[in-house]
């Protein structure tokens, strides 16, 4: 089962139930004892605990093959100044901000490195985009909001 992205953000991750062993487990008729129960799923929304990981494990499972994100200098400053861009937008346009990007895919690399480092390394982003841009941080949960969806666009 994979991650599936919605339009709004969120993430439906799987969640695979803990084995229950022999007398735990009360087997319904003509249900092997032994059968592993289904996997349920849990909808994920930016900001709730392992949003982060689950939004860098999606972005995996777009491009299973794609080396470990590497961030570059110039990748990240146009990271900034596109997740700057689009968190200012009265319209949340991610197309019209990644259209004066010199290297979309260092851009996407240096999104893909703040999302591996987890919840301090998205929040860290967010100060030094509010440094280099004089503004105020965004909280975590919409700077990884943003980032999804820059993601999402570049994967296009």
């Amino acid at each position: 089962m994979t991650i599936v992205r919605h339009s709004d953000g969120s993430l439906e991750v799987p969640i695979v139930p803990e084995r229950q062993h022999g007398d735990d487990v009360v087997a319904d008729a003509g249900a092997s004892p032994d059968a592993a129960p289904a996997p349920t799923t849990r909808l994920l929304h930016p900001g709730e605990g392992g949003f982060n990981e689950a939004l860098a494990e999606w972005d995996l499972q777009q491009n299973p093959d794609r080396a470990p994100a590497v961030s570059t200098a110039t990748g990240r400053q146009d990271a900034m100044k596109v997740v700057h861009e689009v968190a200012v937008s009265p319209d949340h346009e991610v197309a019209a901000a990644l259209e004066n990007v010199h290297d979309p895919e260092a851009s996407g690399e240096a999104l893909r490195h703040v999302l591996v480092g987890g919840v301090h390394s998205v929040e860290a982003f967010s100060d030094e985009v509010a440094k280099s841009e004089g503004d105020d941080p965004l909280p975590s949960h919409k700077m990884t909001k943003i980032i999804g969806e820059v993601l999402a666009e570049l994967d296009k």
